[in-house]
């Protein structure tokens, strides 16, 4: 039986797939020199300047650029820092969360910037690697707050529960809070990146294939529709990107006040 990856092969057009994320080297046969390792580069590099260039020169009356700079950072700070952790300890992670927060974003616009159109989280490898930095931060600040033995009786054993259940519920509570995490916070990162970027792939090429090399009208009809589903979906991306980097910078603020609470 043909397959439908076949017939559309046969067709001339080739559905994309994880194989369009898997792009050449920019400089030489480095990996380390592919396109998503230099947005990384790109977007620290852009994040650490736009913050440094608007609180340089702080003004009573503020810039625009002073103004947007203060509004980023006043919402992060505000809005997540001080309202999940806290006001006694909240301060001291405003700066990791603000830079979280706004590399995440600018790595997810990357996907619907033209002529750069690649969300570098869609790359999984880059999403597990942020998550084991938060997996070290929380567990860490949990380990200096409480010491080693306290910390993994302050994530495995919540207040209350006591007597034979615990059997059941310390694993439970280690695997969950010390293994599973990282790996739930990575994923739902690199997944909503990467099924956006593929889903913006096959309606953009699907809709061109359609409208430009078909010889029949109503399949240059569907082409155009399909692109104009493309632009919708670009701005329904750009929604998922936003609430993605600050899912991402919510989380590795509940999972700071977490590691400080005296209570699990």
């Amino acid at each position: 039986m043909t397959t439908t990856g076949q017939v559309l092969g046969a067709e001339g057009f080739t559905p994309p797939g994880p194989g369009d994320f898997n792009l050449p080297p920019v400089f030489g046969d480095s990996v380390l020199f592919a396109k998503p390792a230099l947005l990384l580069v790109v977007s620290a590099v852009a994040v650490f300047g736009f913050f440094f260039v608007t609180s340089r020169r702080t003004a009573l009356v503020p810039s625009k650029a002073q103004y947007v700079g203060e509004q980023g950072y006043g919402f992060i700070r505000n809005s997540v820092a001080r309202d999940v952790i806290g006001s006694q300890h909240f301060l001291k992670f405003v700066p990791w969360l603000v830079a979280t927060f706004f590399f995440i974003l600018l790595n997810n616009l990357f996907g619907i910037i033209p002529l750069i159109q690649f969300p570098t989280f869609s790359r999984s490898s880059f999403a597990y690697g942020l998550a084991v930095l938060v997996w070290l931060l929380y567990n860490g600040i949990g380990i200096w707050k409480h010491g080693l033995l306290g910390y993994l009786r302050h994530v495995t054993m919540p207040a209350g529960i006591t007597g034979p259940i615990l059997i059941l519920i310390i694993p439970l509570e280690f695997f969950s809070t010390v293994l599973v995490r990282p790996v739930t916070l990575a994923l739902r990162l690199f997944a909503n990146m990467f099924a956006g970027h593929l889903l913006l792939i096959l309606f953009t090429l699907g809709g061109e294939y359609l409208l430009l090399n078909s010889d029949k009208v109503l399949y240059n009809s569907v082409g155009v529709l399909t692109l104009i589903l493309a632009v919708a979906i670009s701005f329904l991306e750009l929604l998922v990107q936003l609430i993605q980097a600050y899912v991402f910078t919510l989380l590795t603020a509940i999972y700071i006040q977490g590691a400080l609470a005296e209570d699990h």
